[in-house]
């Protein structure tokens, strides 16, 4: 008896302890899986088709870069292509806005604007100056005028420039006598022959290219304006719209 008796506790003792080792064998695969390095360069990874609007699965070496690649390469070398530039100028923008110090800036504007609107751009203009700013902007009336007149104001002279589309003769007489207090005041009488549209196009130009930053303040339907901020985009300016409507 005790022979037939000792058998069935040898088996339970031994599928306990089966039992026992496949939990450990259990946890230690449990274990491995999260412990076991993973190639980050060959892991797949959903992406975006944009083309279809699908999701897919890229996979191959090289598509995730690591830590290291972004160190020795830098970052834009590890990107895609088509996500380098957006990141970069992101960046790009971002130190330019987060820069400390006095900066050159644009001022553009449509000449139809109601008093209180000009008058909050001419404390805008004023406050620059004190500050330090350099403000580069246009002859007309409205927003340049207002933009003059908060700058005079500051009684720092060297940091008001004024480009005109064409010569002091060929603006408004109103405006003549505003455009005389200022120092720095460049004529275009080369573009006397052209369109105003076509003169100030060429104007806004030259201003973009003499700033770091634009503001603008335009109706929707300002084209000559939306035009100039997008061309002070692809140039890397930091733009700053407002819409008045």
């Amino acid at each position: 008896e005790r022979g037939h008796n000792l058998e069935p506790r040898r088996m339970r003792v031994a599928n306990g302890a089966t039992a026992r080792s496949a939990r450990g064998v259990g946890r230690t695969r449990r274990n491995a899986s999260v412990s076991t390095p993973v190639d980050v360069g060959k892991r797949t990874r959903k992406v975006l088709d944009t083309r279809g609007g699908r999701v897919g699965a890229a996979e191959g070496p090289g598509e995730l870069p690591t830590q290291a690649d972004a160190i020795v390469k830098g970052v834009a070398a590890t990107l895609e292509p088509s996500m380098a530039s957006t990141d970069i100028d992101y960046l790009q923008e971002l130190i330019a806005i987060q820069e400390s110090g006095p900066k050159t800036i644009g001022f553009f504007g449509t000449r139809n604007m109601g008093y209180m609107h000009q008058k909050l751009i001419e404390i805008l203009s004023y406050a620059m100056v004190l500050t330090g700013n350099t403000i580069v902007t246009s002859g007309a009336m409205g927003t340049n005028a207002a933009v003059i007149r908060g700058a005079l104001r500051a009684e720092q002279p060297e940091l008001l420039t004024v480009v005109l589309p064409q010569s002091l003769e060929k603006q408004p007489a109103e405006s003549q006598e505003l455009l005389k207090q200022v120092e720095k005041l460049i004529e275009m009488p080369q573009n006397d022959h052209l369109p105003l549209l076509e003169a100030s196009r060429i104007c806004n130009k030259d201003i973009t290219s003499r700033v770091k930053q634009v503001i603008c303040f335009a109706f929707h339907d300002s084209k000559l304006l939306l035009e100039t901020c997008e061309e002070a985009k692809k140039l890397k300016k930091i733009v700053t719209l407002f819409f008045l409507d």
